[in-house]
């Protein structure tokens, strides 16, 4: 798959015309289709749950990269593999047993995938790199869309990029929150492999032209 891997997050779609949206990302040049789920705990909001993932995965043609900001993971992974699910992130913050984590994902035949907050230190994942597929690097505080990206994140790209190669692993970065074209390009230049973008795409006059436009930066 060409880098950089675009997956428009449906949480900025409108839920009322879900299908219609599913079949615009369908067409457009997006590689996977990222699916934000919160539960109200680990994060203050609550977006959807099984049935809008399932609704979601019997029109897409393309992968889910389902980012789980809830709490004990573990309860509800199988089922969101069902739900179809391809990649499942897990936030490292909601996962004292992390290691555990990423074997019942990788188990249930996904790639698996560890979200970090911007608090949190990437040398948390030192120890596991070689078992993560996806770092999914928070850009936002999660539990909002159209928050505002922060700057450090460059930084923070550039530190686990590093982690990444010494470890000569394949780990993917992708980031989550205010992506647009003013940072891509430098997201990209850091490290970064994957960008998530929600409001900026659906709120486009275009959308299929903005995430070309992502594509080709």
């Amino acid at each position: 798959m060409p880098l950089p891997i675009i997956a428009p997050s449906v949480l900025a779609s409108d839920f009322a015309n879900l299908q219609r949206e599913i079949t615009m990302l369908n067409e457009s040049e997006a590689h996977w289709i990222h699916v934000d789920i919160m539960d109200g705990v680990f994060v203050p909001n609550i977006s959807m749950g099984l049935p809008v993932v399932e609704a979601i995965n019997r029109h897409a043609t393309k992968p889910l990269d389902v980012h789980l900001m809830i709490v004990q993971p573990e309860r509800y992974v199988e089922a969101f593999r069902a739900a179809g699910a391809a990649n499942i992130s897990v936030h490292f913050e909601a996962c004292p047993h992390l290691h555990r984590n990423l074997q019942q994902i990788r188990a249930l035949g996904c790639k698996t995938g560890v979200a970090i907050n911007p608090h949190t230190p990437i040398q948390g994942l030192a120890d596991v790199i070689g078992d993560i597929d996806l770092v999914c690097v928070m850009s936002v505080n999660p539990g909002f869309g159209g928050q505002k990206f922060i700057e450090h994140t460059y930084r923070k790209v550039q530190m686990l990029k590093q982690l990444i190669d010494d470890a000569g692993a394949n780990t993917l970065i992708e980031i989550d929150g205010g992506v647009t074209l003013q940072n891509a390009k430098r997201l990209l230049d850091a490290g970064a492999d994957v960008l998530v973008a929600g409001s900026f795409v659906f709120q486009a006059a275009d959308p299929r032209a903005m995430i070309r436009a992502l594509a080709a930066v």
